[in-house]
């Protein structure tokens, strides 16, 4: 599996607001200290699967919490994870910036859910 991450910059980048990077800095520290991973950006929407780990996997969120559920899940099934710097330029809420406070309640709530409440056994075997 390999993750992309806004934190390993491979050029110059536009910085919009502090708390969503501490934020995303918060709930990646978060998801590794349950997962026991060393990822930098969890939060990042590039994520590129083999089809075989992706059929393994029994996909339940529909929102912003597929972030949690895809690591925790990739996680528990041993998959060795890969991260390479992406370009990254964040949007205001005016060009259609979305997440908001109670997307962090949700991601957290995720982290726990799949980490603690869900067990190996949903994954879906090939």
């Amino acid at each position: 599996v390999v993750y992309g991450s806004r934190f390993h910059r491979v050029q110059a980048y536009r910085v919009i607001y502090f708390l969503h990077h501490m934020r995303d800095k918060l709930l990646t520290l978060l998801s590794n200290m349950f997962s026991n991973l060393n990822l930098t950006d969890m939060e990042t929407y590039y994520k590129v699967f083999r089809i075989e780990i992706l059929k393994q996997i029994n996909i339940e969120e529909i929102h912003f919490g597929i972030e949690q559920e895809l690591t925790v899940k990739v996680a528990k099934l041993g998959c060795r994870i890969y991260e390479v710097g992406i370009s990254y330029s964040g949007r205001t809420y005016e060009e259609g910036k979305k997440i908001n406070w109670k997307d962090d309640i949700r991601a957290i709530w995720c982290i726990l859910k799949y980490n603690f409440f869900i067990s190996c056994s949903i994954l879906q075997k090939i």
